[in-house]
């Protein structure tokens, strides 16, 4: 059995491993909610993914065919997805994936000691780019987060943030100078969200950047970085190692967040200008009783 007993986590798809780094017909281990699986592809590329098995232990040759009893799965923005109870949804909609011109690639998939939803609020913190950030996403002493609007979605069941400007010294792999950035964010699911910011080949569009966590349990993540970029002038290589570095910065801060859950409860934590998309975040993870990776508020 899971360790995890909240409905609304349970019934929710969650990434699980790149499309691209799983070897098709060779056993990979993971955990997903305390619960250990394993996955991979068969030979015409469709993933599989069960409750592990020891006949089949990690980096074992096996005949996909042989393997019974298997979890739903889906393959989506180049990731198997899984849900160990009943899918109450699709995946979200990323329509930019598959516009022809953009890379779509997985940044990384990164081990983090921290709760899940601690990491999206991390996320979607544009006050911190000055300090943990510094001289790339954000320079001292352009530190002002600027008014922008937030809104909780019924019809779409997500949050989004717009009107989102922040001035950076270096954007992206792209940049040849500082600029002031525009941002929106999304929050479609519980434990990911999606970045859209003004690309630096076309001011038309946005480049996309999807944070997809996996939770391995209430204090550990497995971060799946997706990146849907307009970029044609740089390496992969160079792409995936900018959005590394990034998100090395935020590990030690992240990891040293205490309580390693988040706190739902309004007093909990004082909230700034800058929070008012962790405050709806946080808002919206009570409205649908979320109690998984969280301090819920006191009734």
């Amino acid at each position: 059995m899971t360790g995890c007993t909240d409905p609304t986590i349970l019934n929710l798809w969650f990434a699980i491993g790149a499309e691209q780094e799983t070897t098709p017909c060779i056993v990979s281990d993971t955990v997903l909610l305390e619960e250990d699986l394993s996955f991979t592809l068969d030979r015409v590329g469709q993933p599989l993914v069960w409750r592990r098995d020891a006949r089949w232990p990690a980096g074992s040759v096996i005949d996909t065919s042989d393997v019974s009893v298997t979890l739903p799965v889906k393959q989506a923005y180049g990731y198997i997805w899984t849900c160990l109870g009943q899918p109450s949804a699709d995946i979200f909609p990323i329509e930019e994936y598959d516009e022809p011109d953009r890379r779509n690639l997985n940044a990384a998939s990164i081990g983090v000691n921290v709760s899940g939803p601690r990491a999206i609020e991390n996320f979607l913190d544009m006050g911190h780019f000055p300090y943990v950030h510094t001289d790339i996403l954000g320079v001292q002493p352009h530190t002002e987060v600027k008014e922008y609007d937030v809104e909780i979605s019924e019809s779409r069941d997500e949050i989004v943030a717009t009107r989102c400007r922040f001035f950076q010294p270096m954007a992206s792999t792209a940049s040849t100078g500082g600029a002031d950035v525009e941002y929106v964010y999304r929050v479609p699911h519980p434990y990911c969200s999606v970045l859209y910011k003004s690309s630096g080949q076309n001011p038309q569009r946005m480049d996309v950047i999807a944070l997809f966590l996996q939770p391995v349990n209430q204090e550990r993540v497995r971060a799946h970085m997706l990146l849907s970029m307009l970029d044609e002038a740089n390496d992969e290589r160079v792409m995936r190692r900018f959005q590394q570095t990034i998100f090395g910065q935020d590990k030690p801060i992240l990891e040293n967040q205490y309580p390693k859950k988040l706190p739902l409860d309004p007093r909990a934590e004082t909230p700034i200008r800058a929070d008012k998309s962790a405050v709806a975040y946080r808002r919206w993870l009570s409205s649908k009783g979320v109690t998984y990776g969280v301090i819920p508020a006191a009734n």
